[in-house]
């Protein structure tokens, strides 16, 4: 008989591996495989390691417990289309097209930057001071700062305004009983505006702006003799007198009867110079009375 160990008494190495015929675990043959395996989780042994075969049979011996390298997370698939290998990349912007698209793209370019120059040189003769060439050419800079681009200020202005001007307007009234009309005396309409909008947190821009440029298109678009120039001479005129009628006919002149007529003028004075200057100002007031408007 030979004698057998209890099945729970076994050595647990023997049921990991078996020694070889040239020594065991003793052999170097098995040494470098082993080292060149990497370690991995312990592994823990069999709950119920397996008997030992009846006398006379060979014994199984159960395969060797590999150790299982840790795994890894696999890398994120590449976006976008496959590179290829053979074609260098594409450059960024401009440089990345193709020979006719990079002259088309120049082209473009070019055209923008010499319209660009091109209105910034006509809009800086619009507003610089008169030059000779801004009067050789004020034709063509008119015809493209008008109407589109129209600039109401001036570079480097030598001669600000140093006029007081106010507008002062009447009317023809035609009493209500009847009778022939009378006459009703100046009302300064640049006065009125002026007191409507002094200390005023904020001011109204009818108040401040209507009847002043109303004017100045007026005086622009006619003669000394205030003749119309043109359509718009005609509509600046239609234009002033809407203003003065509203102005005079909102009180219906006084409660004193139906407006017949109406008339306009301009008072003009010069700003005296300061106390310091030596310069001689006429402080004069001039006038420019308009004709009779009928309504």
């Amino acid at each position: 008989m030979v004698g057998r160990r209890p099945v729970g008494c076994q050595p647990l190495r023997s049921t990991l591996w078996t020694p070889d015929d040239r020594g065991g675990m003793e052999s170097n043959e098995r040494e470098p495989a082993e080292a060149s395996v990497p370690a991995g989780p312990p592994v823990d042994p069999p709950a119920n390691p397996p008997s030992e075969p009846p006398t006379g049979q060979p014994a199984v011996q159960p395969a060797a417990a590999a150790a299982v390298p840790a795994a890894r997370t696999p890398a994120d698939p590449p976006v976008g289309p496959p590179a290829d290998p053979g074609r260098p990349p594409r450059a960024p912007g401009i440089a990345g097209l193709s020979a006719p698209y990079r002259v088309l793209a120049a082209l473009a370019l070019a055209a923008v930057g010499l319209a660009a120059c091109g209105h910034l040189a006509l809009v800086f003769l619009h507003v610089a001071p008169s030059n000779t060439v801004s009067k050789q050419h004020a034709r063509t800079v008119d015809d493209w700062i008008y109407p589109e681009f129209e600039q109401n200020w001036k570079l480097f202005a030598p001669n600000p305004l140093q006029q007081n001007i106010a507008v002062q307007a009447r009317a023809e009234v035609r009493p209500a009983l009847g009778g022939e009309p009378v006459t009703v005396g100046w009302r300064d309409l640049s006065a009125e505006d002026g007191a409507a909008i002094r200390h005023g947190l904020l001011p109204s821009h009818t108040r401040q702006n209507e009847l002043r440029r109303a004017w100045d298109f007026f005086t622009g678009s006619h003669d000394e003799d205030n003749k119309p120039i043109g359509e718009r001479g005609e509509l600046s005129e239609q234009y002033l007198r809407r203003i003065a009628l509203a102005r005079l006919g909102r009180d219906a002149a006084g409660g004193r009867g139906e407006i017949v007529r109406i008339q306009l003028r301009s008072t003009t004075r010069a700003v005296p110079a300061p106390p310091w200057s030596e310069e001689k100002t006429d402080t004069q007031t001039y006038y420019r009375e308009l004709p009779w408007w009928t309504v």
